[in-house]
């Protein structure tokens, strides 16, 4: 049951994400307060059911990732975190990326692929980095002019940085609190 769990809730998690770029007839009926509130839904229980998923799937080792790896991940999760908050708006360095979030994710994803050789975390983190793959394509299309904002201060980038850091720092000892050290055993 953990398995169609797991891919309910990333499909789910598609479907509310792309909903108003693969049907904007539909999207464009509904009023704004009622297609938020659907997406919202949507995003919740895509999350409750990936996480309830996830843990209720049997181990299936796929591959055995090198230890060395960890800190290959925390540091690109570090640069996922700086990408998804508001430096590239903000800030200098992103400024002139159009989906930083995205790309953000897709590091995230991609890294939590690198240490995680099990069949639910490959289904889990490939599902969700496809979707941050495809999202961009879709949005580009959609909408193909795009204008940087203003550019922001390298000021602003290194304070981004550090409170990326201190999230960082907070998301690993909850992850250790899980039972999933990503700093050491």
């Amino acid at each position: 049951m953990g398995w169609i769990l797991l891919v309910l809730g990333v499909a789910l998690w598609w479907g509310a994400h792309l909903f108003k770029r693969v049907a904007p007839e539909k999207r464009a009926m509904m009023p704004d307060q009622q297609a938020a509130g659907m997406v919202t839904a949507g995003l919740v229980a895509s999350i409750v059911l990936m996480v309830i998923g996830f843990r209720a799937a049997p181990f299936v080792e796929v591959w055995s990732p090198p230890s060395f790896l960890r800190h290959l991940n925390n540091l690109l999760v570090l640069v996922a975190i700086y990408m998804m908050s508001p430096a590239p708006k903000r800030g200098r360095l992103l400024n002139s990326m159009r989906h930083p979030m995205l790309a953000g994710f897709s590091l995230w994803a991609g890294a939590h692929l690198l240490v995680n050789g099990d069949l639910a975390s490959i289904l889990l983190f490939g599902g969700l980095l496809g979707w941050s793959l495809v999202a961009p394509v879709l949005i580009n299309r959609a909408e193909p002019d795009w204008t940087p904002p203003e550019p922001g201060s390298i000021a602003k980038d290194g304070i981004f940085l550090a409170g990326s850091v201190v999230i960082l720092l907070v998301i690993g000892f909850v992850h250790g609190w899980l039972g999933y050290p990503v700093f050491g055993a």
